[in-house]
């Protein structure tokens, strides 16, 4: 009545795989979105604390995972896909593979794929955060800690969040209130971040900053307009949607592109 086990997946034919269940399948990206590593400004020093814990994770040296926590918009996970790129174009062979937070459930059972493969891999969970009632947590420490076995020496886990412990403040605040011991109560929630290597802050940029982003994607996709321009339309822009990020700064350069008549790849 069971199902047959799922057949090793080819690892040879892409460098992204996505993960998914029902049934359980990691399928192959053709073409991943990504940002190039340059046109990423101001999180300088994440970037490079980054790029080297990669670098030493696919040369086979200790690594850590990374908790990428902050502003919306920075780039979080756009540096986590720049990264893997930069590392591959150097010559290592790493994989980097997607796991939805609504799929952590299932992460045993991918890490037994994983786990024989003779590739190295980075394990991408994007836009992670839980919710008052939400227990998928704890099948999370499965990764970090790995359990009885151990997490997999060729697994490498990164994370974004807009979250630096991953848990809103009333769900810690609520447990405080509500525990027979309320400091133990919040060390297990809060704990989770902890497993966490690395933790990496993005913050929100400056007004230079966001023009410099502007310029950057207008270099690299040949699009040329007076910087006198530019600048005027894109602090409109940027008082009209009433934030200033990296993403703020990418939707006005498509519609500048789009103006201009360019056409940019998504």
């Amino acid at each position: 009545m069971a199902p047959v086990p799922a057949k090793a997946p080819d690892f040879s034919g892409a460098s992204a795989f996505a993960w998914h269940t029902a049934p359980d399948r990691l399928e192959p990206v053709a073409k991943v979105s990504r940002v190039e590593i340059g046109l990423l400004l101001g999180v300088d020093r994440s970037r490079d604390t980054l790029l080297d814990n990669t670098r030493h994770f696919a040369a086979g040296l200790p690594a850590n995972n990374a908790l990428l926590w902050g502003a919306r918009g920075m780039g979080k996970s756009s540096l986590v896909k720049a990264v893997h790129a930069q590392v591959c174009a150097e010559g290592h062979e790493l994989k980097i593979v997607e796991l939805s937070r609504e799929d952590l459930p299932s992460v045993t059972r991918l890490l037994a794929h994983l786990r024989g493969a003779p590739q190295r891999f980075l394990l991408f969970c994007d836009d992670l955060s839980f919710s008052h009632d939400d227990q998928h947590y704890k099948s999370l420490k499965a990764v970090l800690d790995g359990g009885i076995e151990g997490r997999p020496e060729n697994v490498l886990f990164y994370a974004t969040s807009n979250r630096r412990h991953l848990m809103p403040r009333d769900m810690i605040e609520n447990e405080r209130s509500t525990a027979i011991n309320p400091s133990e109560a919040v060390e297990e929630k809060v704990s989770l971040s902890d497993r966490f290597g690395l933790w990496l802050g993005f913050h929100p940029c400056s007004q230079d900053e966001y023009l410099d982003m502007i310029r950057g994607y207008c270099a690299a996709h040949r699009v040329n307009v007076p910087d006198d321009r530019m600048v005027a339309e894109a602090v409109e822009w940027m008082r009209t949607r009433g934030a200033r990020s990296g993403r703020v700064a990418w939707q006005f350069f498509c519609d500048l592109a789009a103006r201009e008549g360019v056409r940019v790849a998504p």
